[in-house]
């Protein structure tokens, strides 16, 4: 099959509402929303207290934190699998080759990018922000909201790119998920499958899903900006 014929083969599967590609994307979808989800409040929290605080190891735990944004997502796989295996320590839980774990593993590779994001955010906003939101009469609470409010398009910048890294990963979801058809198969590991197969349609339709849907992120992030920088 040509390059052409695939192609016109591709856009056929995603207009004629192919269920078995849709079903994937659906997949993909909503694994990678839980899972960033799952992982906002806890990273953005921690790059909010580590930009925030002084206290003995911060600076350890910034490099361990600057360190982790390169884990090859494979890594991530094979540390989850080896946990959710029947002799690993979460066996119990009967996750492997589920949804659950991709949620899981996802949520991890997600954290350090929000986290060191929302640190560099936090730190370039006028320490004196915190400050005045407390001297007005604002709660803890209030006041670190307050700083959140100022760095807001920097901590949607680091939703988006962390968005991103779930959604386009293969490494973490084929080890946790096992690509099982209609359960754990998402647009990365069905493009690798597919294309093994000599089967270039389908890889290729889902391949501009991942565009479009980063395409879409973005020109969404730059909306939002520009709507704040209007007012």
């Amino acid at each position: 099959m040509s390059l052409f014929e695939a192609t016109h083969q591709a856009f056929a599967l995603l207009l004629g509402g192919d269920p078995k590609l849709w079903g994937i994307i659906w997949v993909s979808l909503r694994v990678s929303t839980l899972a960033l989800i799952s992982a906002i409040p806890l990273a953005v929290a921690a790059g909010f207290m580590l930009a925030t605080f002084s206290f003995p190891g911060r600076r350890v735990l910034v490099i361990l934190l600057q360190t982790l944004l390169a884990l090859p997502t494979v890594v991530v796989g094979l540390i989850f699998y080896m946990m959710l295996s029947r002799q690993g320590p979460l066996g119990e839980w009967h996750w492997l080759f589920t949804q659950e774990a991709m949620i899981l593993g996802q949520a991890v590779l997600a954290f350090p990018i929000l986290a060191a994001m929302t640190l560099s955010a936090v730190q370039s906003i006028d320490a004196r922000a915190a400050e005045t939101a407390k001297t007005l009469g604002a709660k803890p609470l209030q006041a670190v909201w307050t700083v959140l409010i100022e760095a807001r398009f920097a901590v949607m910048a680091a939703i988006a790119t962390g968005f991103g890294r779930v959604l386009s990963e293969i490494g973490c979801a084929m080890m946790v998920g096992g690509n099982i058809a209609g359960m754990t198969r998402n647009i990365t590991t069905a493009i690798a499958l597919e294309t093994s197969k000599g089967e270039f349609a389908q890889g290729i339709a889902l391949g501009v899903v991942l565009v479009i849907l980063a395409l879409a992120v973005n020109f969404a992030m730059a909306f939002f900006q520009g709507k704040g920088i209007s007012r």
